[in-house]
Order: structure tokens, then C-alpha cells, then sequence
């Protein structure tokens, strides 16, 4: 059974940081592609970024420049370190694991609020 458990998320002025924290329990091979998705009040989730085993990145236009994934295979962790936030940005973060032959998994998200 894998779990999925992030923090780091708060409030936070415009052009202020953060750094988000996503935990996994259970069993899994490196090759698992973890990932941030977000989801603002009345909107669509929305893919944030993602980073696969042997660490290639791929963002959305929105975020590129900004943030940045990354993710500690032994910890079972993957971290994003998000920089000159925009109100835009606002939404609860949710993390992702896509494990080959078994699928996604999901955590519970984090709320991020970004005040202009």
C-alpha cells in the first residue's frame, strides 16, 4: 500500500517562497515518476511539474523559471522548492506517483496561498 503524505504549504506574500515536502510509504521501484499537480477553488487540476527516476524535469509554461523538482530516492521523497509566487499560484498542491504497470497514486494536498 502506498501512501503519499506532503507538507510545506502556508501562506505566503507575492514574490515570496516556499518548499513543498511529499513523503511515500510502501513499496516501489526508482523508476516510479513522482510529480505536483494543483487544483485552485472552481478550477481544474492542473499539472505543476513531475521528474522521473533518473531525474529529467518537464514543468508547465506557468511555473518554468520558478519552481523547481526535485526528489531524494532514498527518502522516498520529492521536494518542490517554489520561488517568486504569484497570487495565481494559490491552490492545494497534491502529489503524484505513477508507477509503472500499477498506476497513479495520490496524497491529500497541501494548501498553498499566495496574498497580492
Amino acid at each position: 500500500q502506498v501512501q503519499l503524505v506532503e507538507s510545506g504549504g502556508g501562506l505566503v506574500q507575492a514574490g515570496g517562497s516556499l518548499r513543498l515536502s511529499c513523503a511515500a510509504s510502501g513499496s516501489f521501484a526508482s523508476i516510479a515518476v513522482m510529480g505536483w499537480y494543483r487544483q485552485a477553488p472552481g478550477k481544474q487540476r492542473e499539472f505543476v511539474a513531475r521528474i522521473f527516476g533518473p531525474g529529467v524535469t518537464n514543468y508547465a509554461d506557468s511555473v518554468k523559471g520558478r519552481f523547481t523538482i526535485s526528489r531524494d530516492n532514498v527518502k522516498k521523497t520529492v521536494y518542490l522548492q517554489m520561488n517568486s509566487l504569484k497570487p495565481e499560484d494559490t491552490g492545494a498542491y497534491i502529489c503524484n506517483l505513477m508507477v509503472p504497470r500499477r498506476g497513479d497514486y495520490w496524497g491529500q494536498g497541501t494548501q498553498v496561498t499566495v496574498s497580492s
